[in-house]
């Protein structure tokens, strides 16, 4: 029960971070949206930031991207890239509501959500920034910051998403994501990949 409490509470925020933002959203909405009363919520997560930060531990790309990594190891570095890199998109598209507020509202944040923020796109360049260190000691990849080319690769989707669904507004289709990503995967690839002498 008490856990069916906690779940429903981040999807609530979800759903209304999604609509009114993180400043525009309170938790006594929240708790009442989700039938419990606000004493509940701070019980479960202590502050609004602890709620912000359990929901986008919950329902971005990290946790994705965590379960994803142990299992590359039986596919080339290309497909294991191809796979992060669609998967990290549609993830961006399935959330496309909550990054269009969060954009807008970042200058508003205040100081230590903006920290929080950056946390949290930190950890997801830390995490993959591990997989190509890996690599890198199997001598698959070149010597390189693994940190700036996990900067590197989510940053070129991300832009990418951010340029043709958020700035264009046009709804990219699987096939026409599964073919850029390809070829950014490409392009990655070739300029990380160790090269035969």
């Amino acid at each position: 029960m008490k856990e069916d409490t906690r779940r429903k509470l981040l999807e609530v925020t979800l759903e209304l971070v999604s609509k009114k933002g993180y400043i525009g959203t309170t938790t006594k909405e929240i708790a009442q949206r989700a039938g419990v009363s606000e004493i509940t919520l701070f019980r479960h997560f202590g502050s609004k930031e602890s709620l912000f930060i359990e929901m986008l531990n919950t329902f971005s790309f990290l946790p994705r991207l965590k379960e994803i990594i142990p299992k590359l190891e039986s596919i080339s570095y290309k497909q294991a890239l191809e796979e992060i890199g669609i998967r990290f998109f549609f993830t961006l598209k399935e959330r496309k509501s909550m990054i269009k507020i969060i954009l807008s509202e970042i200058k508003l944040y205040p100081e230590k959500l903006r920290w929080i923020y950056n946390n949290f796109i930190n950890e997801m360049i830390e995490t993959l920034g591990e997989y190509f260190k890996v690599l890198q000691k199997q001598r698959v990849l070149r010597v390189f910051e693994p940190k700036t080319g996990a900067r590197a690769f989510l940053g070129m989707i991300f832009c990418y998403f951010k340029s043709e669904e958020i700035l264009c507004g046009k709804d990219i289709t699987k096939e026409e994501a599964e073919k850029i990503i390809k070829e950014f995967v490409d392009i990655f690839v070739n300029g990380t990949e160790v090269k035969d002498e």
